[in-house]
């Protein structure tokens, strides 16, 4: 009997096989259905068994929704992404299935047969209804507001893949299910739809499309190992982009990382070894560096908040043979280390880093956030040491450069508009902000320079302990009247008693024949210089030392600007042989360092400088941008170029002695008659008189200068 039962079994499956592989293999919609309503009205009676394992066989018929599409990646696929509408409805036969049949569960045949419910909306927010209801449901709802990428639709999801935080209204708890949209290539859950487009345009932009999240899928991605100063990283795939959940790495930074590694180079051979602290470490590029190059010189500690950055920093000194000191006293297996070919070791911390300097004193201390820095400076001077060094890297260049004043004023305190000299403008912001951070911990700054490019802003101080350095640092933040008719400026003169005109100050006389007000204050500012010759030319010495080639031009004209002479009359002094000079640099310790301050300072620089293009004369040709220079030298003003601005001049030169000069060594574009000739030459012999009446009064001249 046993053997009958199971001969008669046989067949039966082979028949249910045999009805359920051919409903796959169509792509048609309408061929599923009527099977499922045949099977059900073929089954009327309770009594026969084998029609409710029918009911689910259409489950298959799902696999055609995602056409020429690999399995693996389809897998990986939300359900809200769909070619065609009909590919929804398709789902609601899934759906129909894992609802308990609910043909079973109505008693009445009320169209019990047609229902489907929405595979996109929980049960309690849309009931099962009609195919045509839920045909509009699902156009209306879902179709309506997708968004279109590469022939797919991202519908809006209403499923509990994203839950809102659960809100308290009276005594009750209600937790609402957030609707949202989920990404065809990173499958991240976003749910505005405006901010999904910009999300998918993200993607492309980057090089990230369908066919890549596909290829990535099937095999396992591995980062990216990029080099730079014979230093490997890896790094994420999207490490050029900034996100809250991966580590950042900006190519275009790399300018800014030798400059910040020139003045550790520098600082160490003053006193070794340096406790330093990279605060923001991202992907620990900064850090690796100093103790791939520097050695035994720096003890370097790397923080970063965000424990994938921290994960990536410990992979990166492994990657380096740089050991990972996890604790600060903790030293072991430090010999098997350093005989597997180490270097040398790093602590890792992940915390605040305004707990961080808090809690240790540091030597040397970089910060570089994302955008502002003001956040950090309280903490930075609570806690470095005297005679320390302080480096701040601001790239929030929006407010700094005055693209947004209001957020200017909010962060620094500061009064600014857009100059012909904005660049140090914003240098002197962010020192003054730094100056009083510093004054607030009673301590002073001295500035070793400060740099304003196109990304970023650096400022490099060392402090100086005491009350008496503090309040000397404080009484250098100024404000700055500004004349917005003529681009005249000077820093506002001490003095407790309120002019009634402070506007007169300016050596221009537009206050008086302009009506209403034409200058503006600016500020706080920093108002003394911004350059310290002796620590640059040190530094241009480490990068030759490193062979740093990209950083070189940039030192040379922080030098020629700090001593405001043309190149030619500034001279550089480079020692001949490295190797002696270094090892000479290397026996200095911090009893000398008061002396090298006093013979690194020198007579102090004019502060900001002309755009040539902006006072240009219409109709006139401008000279050369190096005679021009050599013109005002020969006229006895000091005049050098500045990295601020490639056509900007400082000089100490009032603006009249520098718009006069400029039109006498001014060809005309044209010359159009004999009339014209005698006028021109005639203006050229007023400006001659004016030119010399400029030199031989240079010393009355001179109570017009900011200085």
């Amino acid at each position: 009997m046993e053997n009958m039962a199971e001969e008669e079994l046989l067949p039966q499956e082979e028949k249910e096989a045999q009805v359920r592989v051919p409903t796959p293999a169509p792509d048609s919609a309408p061929v599923p259905a009527p099977a499922a309503d045949s099977a059900l009205d073929s089954a009327p009676t309770p009594d026969s068994d084998p029609a409710p394992a029918l009911a689910p066989a259409p489950a298959p018929a799902l696999s055609p929704s995602l056409a020429s599409v690999p399995e693996e990646a389809e897998s990986k696929r939300h359900i809200s992404i769909q070619r065609r509408l009909a590919d929804l409805e398709k789902l609601a036969l899934v759906t129909e299935g894992d609802v308990d049949s609910a043909s079973s569960l109505n008693s009445d045949n009320l169209d019990s047969e047609n229902s489907k419910t929405c595979p996109l909306c929980p049960k309690e927010k849309f009931r099962a209804y009609s195919s045509h209801k839920l045909r509009r449901h699902l156009q209306n709802l879902h179709w309506k507001i997708s968004v279109e990428f590469e022939g797919y639709r991202m519908c809006i999801c209403h499923l509990a893949c994203r839950p809102v935080k659960p809100t308290i209204v009276g005594e009750q708890i209600s937790s609402k299910l957030g609707a949202h949209y989920h990404c065809i290539i990173c499958s991240a859950t976003i749910t505005r739809r405006t901010d999904m487009l910009g999300h998918v345009t993200r993607h492309v932009n980057k090089g990230e499309t369908k066919s890549r999240y596909i290829a990535a899928s099937t095999t396992k991605s591995s980062n990216e190992i990029l080099k730079e100063a014979d230093t490997d990283i890896q790094v994420f795939p999207n490490y050029s982009i900034p996100q809250k959940t991966d580590s950042y790495f900006n190519p275009k930074m790399k300018l800014n990382r030798q400059i910040i590694f020139c003045t550790l180079a520098a600082l160490a051979k003053e006193r070794k070894p340096l406790e330093c602290l990279d605060a923001f470490g991202a992907t620990g590029i900064m850090g690796l560096q100093w103790a791939k190059h520097l050695g035994n010189a720096v003890k370097v500690t790397i923080n970063d908040l965000n424990e994938n950055s921290v994960t990536l920093i410990q992979k990166n000194c492994h990657l380096n043979k740089l050991k990972v000191v996890v604790e600060r006293e903790e030293k072991k297996e430090g010999d098997a280390l350093e005989e597997d070919g180490t270097l040398g070791g790093i602590q890792v911390t992940r915390m605040d880093a305004n707990v961080l300097m808090h809690l240790r004193s540091f030597d040397f201390i970089h910060l570089d956030p994302f955008g502002t820095s003001v956040n950090y400076l309280d903490s930075a001077f609570r806690n470095v040491r005297n005679l320390g060094i302080v480096s701040v890297t601001s790239t929030d260049i929006s407010s700094l450069y005055a693209k947004a004043q209001h957020v200017a004023r909010r962060h620094y305190g500061c009064n600014i508009v857009r100059t012909e000299y904005y660049k140090e403008l914003a240098a002197r912001i962010v020192v003054a902000a730094v100056a009083r951070a510093a004054a607030r911990c009673n301590k002073g700054i001295e500035v070793l320079f400060a740099v304003a490019l196109e990304h970023f802003v650096l400022v490099v101080v060392r402090v100086l302990r005491g009350p008496t350095s503090a309040d000397e640092t404080a009484k250098k933040v100024q404000y700055l009247i500004h004349c917005q008719w003529c681009e005249e400026r000077i820093f506002q003169k001490d003095g407790n008693m309120v002019e009634e005109n402070p506007y007169r100050q300016l050596p221009c006389n537009c206050h008086g024949s302009m009506p209403g007000k034409t200058a503006i204050e600016l500020g706080p500012l920093w108002s003394s210089s911004l350059f310290n010759t002796g620590f640059l030319k040190r530094m241009l010495f480490e990068s030759l030392h490193h062979g740093l080639d990209d950083i070189q031009p940039l030192i040379k004209t922080l030098i020629f600007e700090s001593e405001c002479t043309p190149h030619s009359q500034c001279s550089v002094h480079v020692p001949s042989d490295p190797s002696k000079q270094g090892k000479r640099k290397s026996n200095e310790t911090v009893s000398n360092v008061a002396k090298k301050q006093k013979s690194d300072a020198s007579s102090a620089h004019p502060p900001f400088y002309y755009n040539i293009h902006r006072h240009s004369i219409k109709g006139m040709n401008m000279p050369k941008l190096k005679k021009f220079l050599c013109c005002l030298s020969q006229a006895g003003f000091r005049v050098s170029r500045t990295h601020f601005d490639p056509m900007g001049i400082r000089t100490d030169a009032p603006l009249v002695q520098f718009k006069s000069i400029l039109l006498k060594y001014s060809t005309p574009t044209y010359t159009g008659g004999q009339s014209e000739g005698h006028m021109q030459s005639t203006s050229d012999d007023t400006v001659a008189d004016r030119v010399e009446m400029s030199v031989t009064d240079k010393a009355e001249a001179s109570g017009c200068r900011r200085w």
